[in-house]
Parts: C-alpha cells; sequence; structure tokens
C-alpha cells in the first residue's frame, strides 16, 4: 500500500519536473539546460550546447521563446511595421550614458570583478533610465555575466521587465536565471510567486513547482518552497494535493520537520478521510461496494452486467484507514528525523549558503570540507551531487572546492558531469585563477583530450598569466611525455624568443635554466643545454636563485666544468661595480661566493680557487662586522636570559627569602644546534631553490584579460582581482586592556548577497 503510495508521487515528480514550464514542451524533448542533475534526480549529463538557441544573445534580443501558455501570445509577438515586416529591437549602442555612467563603465570594463563598482553603476542607471529599459538590460546582462549567482539581481531584472515590457521578457529572465543558478532555493520561489500572480491555470503553477522542487526539494532550506506550494494548495482548497505535498516533504530532512507532520495530522483531523486521497490513493483503499459483479450467493445477476461497481470507501473503515494513513507518514517522519540528525551540525555551520565576492573564513570553508566527505560516502549519486551544487554556490570563488567537485564525479564514474562542472569552474566561476587551468590541463590530459590541455597551457601563459612559468614547463614536458620532442623544444623556445623581445626580461633567466635543464635530463642533449646557459652573460638581472642553479647544472653536467664561465657570473653577481639593475644584499652577495667557493673545491684547481678566495676576502671580510651574526645573536639570547634569571633571584632575596639558602641559578638548556647557527650557504641547499620545485607563485599576482563569461555578453574585461584567495588564518591579535565589542550580526542584504547554483548554457563555445 505505502510502496503504491510512493510510486505516485514518485512519478509526479519526475513527469512534473520534465516538463519545459517555458516552452510546454513534453518530457521527451525537456532540456536541462545548465543542471548537473536531471530534473527527475537522475545523474543526466548536462548539454552544453543545449540553451544556444535561445539565450547566447543579449537578453531582450534572444529568438522565439516559446509561449508560456495559450493566451501570452501577444506578448511574445514580434513587433511589425505597416508592411508587416518585423522590426529590430534596438540595440545597446543606442542607449545614451550620462558622465557618471560613462565613467562607472570604464571602472567596470577595466576591472570586470569590482563588485562594488557594479553596483554602484546599476544604481546609477536604475536612477537615470527611468523608462529606458535598453541601458537596464544592458547593465544586468553585463553585470549578471560576471555574477551569475546572484539571484536578487535577477529578481530585480525580472522586476524591471514587467514593470517596463511585458510577462514574455519576465519568464526569459527567469528562465536564464534558473538555467544559471538551478539550484537556489530563493530564484524558484520568486520565479513562482511571479507566476502565481499572473497566471489562473493551477496546472501551469504547479508544473513550475513540481521543476524547481525537483532540484532543490530536498535542500535543507527548501522549506520556504514547500510552504509556498502549500499556502498556493490551501488557497484553492485542493486538499488531495495538499496531502500529497506533506506527504513528500516528509521524505527529506529538511527544516521543521515537525510543524509539517503536525500539520499533516491537523488536515487530516478537518477533512473526511476521501477528501485528502487523489485517485490514485483512494484505490488502495477502495471497499466493494455491495453492487458488485458477483452476488452474495455465488449467483450473477444479468441487470448487473453493464454496471460496473462504484468504488467508495466504507465509513466503518474510515477510522482505520485514517489511522494507518498517518501511521504510515509518522514511519517516514522519523526516518527523516534520524538522517537530519546525522547533518544538522554541518547545516547550522554554514553561515552563508548564498554568493558573495567577500572571502569565507576558515571554519566554514572546513565545515563544507567535512559535510562533503561525509556525503561522499552516501550510495546515492543524486545526493552528492546536490550537495556539491550548493557547495560551489557558496564557495564558488574557490578553486579547490571545483576541483574537488571534477574529482568526485569521476570517481565515481560521471566523467560528463566532471565535465560539466569543470567547463563552469573555467569560463565563469574561476576562469581567471591558474590553478583550476593547471589542473584542467592534467584532467584533459589524462582523459585523452590532448588538444584541450594544449589549449589551456596556451590560454594559461599566452592570455591569463602571459610567460607564466609553471605553464610553460608543464605544456613542454607533456609533449615530452606524448612522444612530441620537437613541439616540447618549441614551446620553450617560443616563450624564450618572446622574453628576448623584452627589456630587462625578468623571466628570461629562470626560462633558460629550466630549458638547459630539460634539454639535459629530459632531451638528452648535452651540448644544446649548455649552450642555452651561455645567453646568461648577456643578462644584467642575474639573481641568486638563478645563479645557484647554474653553478648547480655545471656540477651534475658529465663533462668539463666551465670555472671561468661562472667565475664571471659569480663576479658580475658579488662586485658592486659590475651590478646591475636590482642590487643584491651583501647577505645574499656572500653567500653566493661561499657557495661558489665550495664549488671550487669539488671541481677547481688551486689557481682558480685562490682567485676565488682572494675575492672573497676582500669583498666580505674587512665588511664582515657590519653583517648580521646568527651564531652571535643565539649567544646574546642565551646571554639574556640568564641576566633576566639573576635579576629575578636577586628581587626574590629582597624579599623575603633566606639569603643563606642554597638556590643556584639553573641555566637554559642549549645545544650546539641552536647555538651554532650556520649561514644558508653552508647549510643543505635543497638541490638549490631555483631548481626542481620551483615556486612560481610570485607570477600568479598579475592575471591577463579573459572573455567575458558567456559567449552571449560583451566582449572582454580586464584581470580579475580575484585570481587568488588566502585561506590563511588572520595573526593573532594581542590583548587589549579593554574587552573589544563585538558588533551585532549584519543581516545579508535582500539582492547584493544572494546565492544561485550553478548552469549550462552559457559555455557551449570555447574561449580559446
Amino acid at each position: 500500500m505505502e510502496q503504491d503510495q510512493s510510486a505516485a508521487v514518485g512519478s509526479a515528480d519526475s513527469g512534473a519536473a520534465a516538463f519545459d514550464f517555458a516552452t510546454g514542451n513534453p518530457p521527451g524533448s525537456a532540456v536541462t539546460g545548465g543542471s548537473a542533475v536531471a530534473p527527475d534526480g537522475g545523474a543526466q549529463a548536462a548539454d552544453a550546447s543545449a540553451y544556444q538557441a535561445e539565450h547566447t544573445a543579449l537578453n531582450g534580443t534572444a529568438g522565439d521563446m516559446a509561449n508560456y501558455q495559450t493566451g501570452a501570445a501577444e506578448n511574445g509577438e514580434a513587433v511589425t511595421n505597416e508592411m508587416g515586416e518585423p522590426v529590430p529591437e534596438p540595440s545597446y549602442e543606442e542607449a545614451v550614458l550620462s558622465a557618471e555612467e560613462a565613467r562607472l563603465w570604464s571602472v567596470v570594463t577595466a576591472n570586470s570583478l569590482d563588485f562594488n563598482a557594479w553596483t554602484t553603476l546599476i544604481e546609477e542607471t536604475e536612477k537615470n533610465a527611468e523608462n529606458n529599459i535598453l541601458k537596464i538590460r544592458k547593465v544586468y546582462d553585463s553585470f549578471l555575466a560576471e555574477f551569475p549567482l546572484c539571484f536578487g539581481y535577477w529578481k530585480k531584472y525580472a522586476d524591471h521587465e514587467a514593470r517596463l515590457d511585458g510577462v514574455s521578457k519576465v519568464i526569459e529572465v527567469y528562465e536564464r536565471a534558473v538555467l544559471a543558478v538551478t539550484y537556489s532555493v530563493d530564484i524558484w520561489y520568486n520565479y513562482c510567486q511571479f507566476a502565481i500572480s499572473t497566471y489562473d491555470d493551477p496546472d501551469i503553477i504547479r508544473r513550475l513547482f513540481e521543476r524547481g522542487l525537483a532540484y532543490v526539494g530536498t535542500d535543507y532550506r527548501s522549506n520556504i518552497l514547500w510552504d509556498e506550494y502549500i499556502k498556493y494548495e490551501e488557497s484553492l482548497e485542493a486538499w488531495s494535493h495538499l496531502a500529497v505535498i506533506y506527504t513528500r516533504v516528509l521524505e527529506h530532512p529538511i527544516q521543521q520537520l515537525d510543524r509539517y507532520f503536525n500539520c499533516l495530522k491537523e488536515l487530516a483531523s478537518k477533512h473526511s478521510f476521501p477528501e485528502i486521497l487523489t485517485a490514485e490513493e483512494a484505490s488502495v483503499y477502495v471497499v466493494t461496494s455491495e453492487a458488485s459483479a458477483q452476488a452474495p450467493d455465488g449467483e450473477a445477476h444479468p441487470d448487473d452486467v453493464d454496471k460496473p461497481g462504484q468504488p467508495e470507501i466504507s465509513s466503518s473503515t474510515d477510522a482505520e484507514n485514517l489511522a494507518k494513513y498517518v501511521s504510515m507518514r509518522e514511519v517516514m517522519y522519523k526516518k527523516a528525523k534520524e538522517y537530519e540528525s546525522k547533518i544538522i551540525g554541518f547545516e547550522l555551520a554554514i553561515r552563508r549558503p548564498y554568493f558573495h565576492v567577500k572571502p569565507l573564513d576558515n571554519p566554514e570553508l572546513e565545515n563544507w570540507h567535512n559535510y562533503l566527505d561525509f556525503i561522499e560516502k552516501e550510495e546515492d549519486i543524486n545526493e552528492v551531487i546536490k550537495l556539491y551544487e550548493r557547495c560551489v554556490i557558496a564557495c564558488a570563488n574557490y578553486s579547490e572546492f571545483w576541483i574537488r567537485y571534477v574529482q568526485c564525479m569521476e570517481d565515481k564514474g560521471s566523467l560528463d558531469l566532471a565535465n560539466n562542472a569543470l567547463a563552469r569552474a573555467t569560463h565563469v566561476f574561476v576562469k581567471k585563477q591558474p590553478e583550476i587551468h593547471l589542473f584542467s590541463a592534467r584532467f584533459k590530459e589524462l582523459n585523452g583530450d590532448i588538444s584541450g590541455a594544449r589549449a589551456e597551457y596556451q590560454h594559461l601563459y599566452s592570455d591569463l598569466c602571459p610567460g607564466f612559468l609553471e605553464a610553460i614547463v608543464k605544456h613542454s614536458n607533456m609533449e615530452h611525455r606524448l612522444g612530441e620532442r620537437e613541439l616540447s623544444c618549441t614551446v620553450y623556445e617560443k616563450a624564450i624568443a618572446a622574453e628576448k623581445g623584452k627589456e630587462q626580461s625578468q623571466l628570461l633567466p629562470t626560462l633558460l635554466i629550466q630549458y638547459s635543464r630539460f634539454l639535459f635530463l629530459a632531451v638528452r642533449d648535452l651540448e644544446k643545454a649548455r649552450e642555452i646557459l651561455n645567453v646568461l652573460h648577456e643578462q644584467l638581472n642575474v639573481t641568486k636563485p638563478v645563479l645557484e642553479a647554474v653553478i648547480h647544472l655545471e656540477s651534475i653536467f658529465p663533462c668539463e666544468k666551465r670555472i671561468e664561465f661562472l667565475d664571471s657570473l659569480v663576479e658580475k653577481f658579488v662586485t658592486p661595480e659590475s651590478s646591475q639593475g636590482e642590487v643584491a644584499s651583501l647577505v645574499d652577495k656572500e653567500e653566493m661566493s661561499s657557495i661558489f667557493l665550495e664549488f671550487l673545491d669539488l671541481f677547481g684547481d688551486a689557481k682558480s680557487i685562490k682567485k676565488a678566495l682572494t675575492r672573497h676576502t676582500t669583498l666580505f671580510s674587512c665588511k664582515r662586522s657590519i653583517l648580521p651574526s646568527k651564531k652571535r645573536k643565539a649567544d646574546d639570547a642565551v646571554v639574556s636570559d640568564r641576566d633576566k634569571f639573576a635579576k629575578t633571584g636577586a628581587a626574590q632575596s629582597a624579599t623575603g627569602t633566606d639569603p643563606n639558602a642554597s638556590n643556584p641559578p639553573v641555566w637554559p638548556a642549549t645545544s650546539e644546534a641552536s647555538g651554532q647557527q650556520w649561514g644558508a650557504s653552508y647549510a643543505q641547499q635543497a638541490a638549490y631553490p631555483a631548481y626542481g620545485t620551483y615556486d612560481y607563485s610570485h607570477q600568479m599576482s598579475q592575471p591577463a584579460p579573459q572573455a567575458a563569461a558567456y559567449g552571449a555578453y560583451p566582449p572582454t574585461y580586464s584581470a580579475q582581482a580575484y585570481t587568488q584567495q588566502s585561506y590563511a588564518q588572520p595573526a593573532a591579535i594581542p590583548a587589549a586592556p579593554v574587552p573589544a565589542v563585538v558588533p551585532a550580526a549584519t543581516p545579508a542584504s535582500a539582492y547584493p548577497q544572494q546565492p544561485a547554483a550553478a548552469p549550462q548554457p552559457y559555455y557551449g563555445t570555447t574561449y580559446y
């Protein structure tokens, strides 16, 4: 009996969700657009190109969106002239901007991720636009291209369209919104409210509710959407529909389950049992009427052959059936409450479930990781996907969560879903963070998309971060792995040629070192590897790490060591008269000279050692008094501790301790290791820091411009401001004499700080 009920509910879910609310398409032609999960809850791959036809153009200029319902045609028809020819809609260029608007547009064009500038521009446009829908469309389309998860601005955009245009445009905005923020409870809530206020047909409104609930109905905070659905059914006095909604709510661990269960019991007590049953449910509880096809005595009644018995529920069993009805739902309720107890800690720790450009604090980031760890153990992949979709709303600016999402889907065998999440990350949400593109390149190589991997690397070091060394090195290494020896060398040579064209390139010396190392270790071309290093003679800004790497390379080359070559480089670095460009510190110069002396002690002759040692003594011995002595600092610290201890002992004697008592001071324990602080030049060199484990992080600070997020939106904007985000805890603040007053929490803004989940249709084409 319960199985039949569940089947009926599940069927309603999938059928309603698969129906395209905006177009009226049957389930067979439903388009999931930007969703990572099929509307019926199945793990269906989203078609990245499915949305191209209607929504790749700017809002208001897109083609024919099918009518929302019969009777809305007047709002969807194209405007025609006297000859019956369609009149093209005005373009954005026809909108006249004020001086302040023009200034703000220049600001957001220079930095497309300046959120405050965008919001100021929107306010200025709304103040000056009045009835100019073109200006409003331009600013909202451009803003939402960069910040598609701000559901509050989708709502404001739809309100402007409702005020200045018509229903069809409002629908178009909302349809774009639910494709962009599919897993946002709030956007579905706003969409359903609009439908209730606009249409009279309950079937249309119910279909929209079902679409939204198919995506967000299991969200812990989805109670506002369920409540709106319940409120609507109560207004229609559709008690059977209302009972089904309560039943479905009790299947999920959402907020306020106790209230929903009590409301269901109250509904059952206020209305007769048949009133709260759907036709399918009634068939479960039906009792054969007296007018049956078979008489009680077993004889057939000829008059009843054409009169099948009408199913009805016997009043004598009403109380019984009602108790059974409520009892089954109580079992569902208790099961949901049991699961809620497992996740309530994670849910309550989510302080900001919506998107905002401000960084999240470390505890909340850690909570998301812990919650994902928990949910990944579940067998139902749909629950895993939906939590990840919620996560990448609040954590949209963190590439670590996108990378984790992709890897999880790959591990679960859902490569299409992995590609879906990766496309959204690299094209929209963290598109200007180098680490996501490095991951994307590795992921594509692993899965056989070599051309895609090459495109990612080239985009990194050509467009996003010009001359990005890590991308150059990894691209070359990939080509070498693939057996493309010439291509692997070409990657370096093109980058070197580009850097040679720059005046005093900071990257060129390091790039030459990496190429030389690659040629020697991977290509096994010793002669070319040594030849590449000769270019360093022409460089004016050879740094300590580069020079260390050159010495290291010479030490491992299986051939005669070029002592004079290295000596000239070291002399250029340590001699004040020869130093040009950025001058190294005296400490660095001395350490570099010491490293070279160690090299000569292994590979040089007496003459070269004497020359280098004389230079070292001349330059640094006479200046040793001004150099910081780490050993002296350590000894001073010990003496200081002893003095403090002596003073403390004296103070104790003065305050009444026995002066004759034996109380020898206990000196702080010291070790030879702590007292003997060797200089960096004598410590283990860790294979010379410029080498092998080269630090590329300094190159990530100046990303290059990249194309706008969606193909539908204006051409390009300049570099993002949020290339890298630090999750490090802030430094501890010393305790103040007066306790600081903790300000009251500021409530989330209704519009600027709203969440949204991720779509797809905007990512149909590659951005390279």
